[in-house]
């Protein structure tokens, strides 16, 4: 056993606890068992749930019991926590579905080998209770006035209301402690510390109903240098997990972008490196920004974590060639096609436009006459060839695949073309 609350509290991975120093005795004590719930309100988990993930997984790698909770009874109601609106309820068939892909996700994450870690569903134990046994073994133990209390729960009654529905959603988690506590002997909830309120009901409810000790354990929220929440582009896209949702190119290069700033929070939140390799790595970004080591190092574990190591070594020679370091023909056509797809694009037909057209067409420049500044100062690029012709114009030979362009202005700035399919 490692002193995993030492190694959480240098990363910065500690935002509430019920009480550390029990809790350190209890894990020192261990194995501890102790779980964090995910619930299916989307296809896919994201960037937020990551953290979870791994931070589950470092209690694991410590040599405690992890579960990985999908919620297929809570993904019925949705979690009011930090929604100014009521969530638009899911079908049966729909939550379903996805508890089957996030259940998978969730299990790429934790050794489920030698009894170190399951995967359950609340629903298992949620569908057979009756609304009688609900409300007399669970909904007697949670006092009406303290609920009103809760911040969630009061900023929604002040503004656009709470319904009975989600107002429940508490006990519900609850009860979810309080059945592994039962059953597996689960003494420790994690979350993030927007489920706070939720998480130290769960731990009242077990002392109610079982006059047991448990705990809960909290991360804080991660946010950009610039205060923007970690995750979302400028835009609010998502960053997901499912590779059809965020391709492995995009994510790796929301890796590879991080902000100098962040870079060093980043690696201490998401990273398996040790203390010494991180503090190596934070020094670099000091002294050589421009290497960008930090951020490489961190694209590169995460998308290994995530998409596999042979994925990422495709994303890792499309990154090198889209910016002239590597062979474009050499990408295979899903690879290439994904890279592109996160880069400023255009849809042409043929026959194919000028190159001054396309540089326009792609974004990459503002106007045909700084399109044609940019030939003539040598910094146009097609497919990693420098244009040197005002007048160029692509021949279909030039096409990746039969239908993909690379362009490029400078070192930096890249653009995707695809020819339009008859």
């Amino acid at each position: 056993m490692t002193d995993i609350l030492d190694d959480l509290a240098w990363r910065g991975l500690i935002a509430q606890s019920t009480d550390l120093d029990e809790l350190r005795a209890m894990l020192a004590a261990g194995p501890v068992t102790l779980y964090c719930g995910f619930d299916p309100t989307a296809p896919s988990l994201h960037l937020g749930n990551l953290l979870q993930l791994l931070f589950l997984r470092r209690f694991q790698q410590a040599g405690h019991r992890t579960i990985g909770l999908v919620g297929g009874a809570t993904g019925l109601i949705g979690d009011p926590s930090g929604k100014s609106t009521e969530r638009v309820l899911n079908s049966e068939e729909t939550v379903a579905a996805w508890v089957a892909r996030i259940r998978e996700q969730v299990s790429r994450f934790l050794s489920l080998e030698d009894d170190r870690g399951m995967i359950v569903s609340n629903l298992d134990w949620t569908a057979p209770m009756s609304a009688i046994e609900f409300l007399r073994d669970v909904g007697k133990h949670f006092p009406v006035n303290r609920m009103l209390a809760r911040e969630t729960v009061k900023s929604r009654l002040d503004t656009t209301g709470l319904s009975y529905t989600e107002f429940s959603y508490v006990l519900l988690q609850s009860l979810d402690f309080l059945e592994l506590y039962r059953r597996y002997d689960c003494r420790l909830q994690t979350g993030g510390s927007d489920q706070w309120g939720n998480l130290t009901s769960g731990v009242d409810l077990i002392r109610r109903a079982e006059g047991g000790t448990a705990h809960a354990l909290t991360t804080p929220l991660v946010t950009r240098a610039d205060g923007t929440k970690f995750g979302k582009t400028a835009g609010g896209d998502t960053y997901w997990l499912d590779a059809e949702l965020t391709t492995p190119y995009a994510f790796y290069q929301f890796w590879l972008n991080a902000d100098d700033r962040d870079v060093a929070g980043l690696l201490r939140f998401f990273s398996f490196r040790g203390r010494e390799e991180i503090e190596e790595l934070e020094k670099a970004t000091s002294d050589r920004p421009a290497a960008r080591a930090a951020q490489r190092a961190l694209a590169e574990e995460l998308t290994t974590l995530v998409h596999g190591a042979e994925e990422t070594a495709r994303v890792m020679a499309a990154s090198r060639a889209l910016f002239g370091q590597g062979e474009l023909g050499e990408l295979d056509e899903r690879t290439l096609e994904s890279a592109l797809a996160s880069v400023p694009s255009a849809l042409v037909p043929e026959p194919l436009p000028a190159v001054v057209d396309l540089l326009t067409e792609t974004g990459l420049v503002s106007s045909k006459s700084e399109a044609r500044r940019t030939i003539t100062q040598g910094g146009a690029y097609l497919n990693n060839v420098k244009v040197t012709d005002e007048a160029a114009v692509p021949e279909r030979a030039d096409l990746l695949h039969g239908r993909f362009l690379v362009l490029r202005r400078g070192k930096r700035n890249v653009g995707g073309v695809t020819v339009a399919k008859d």
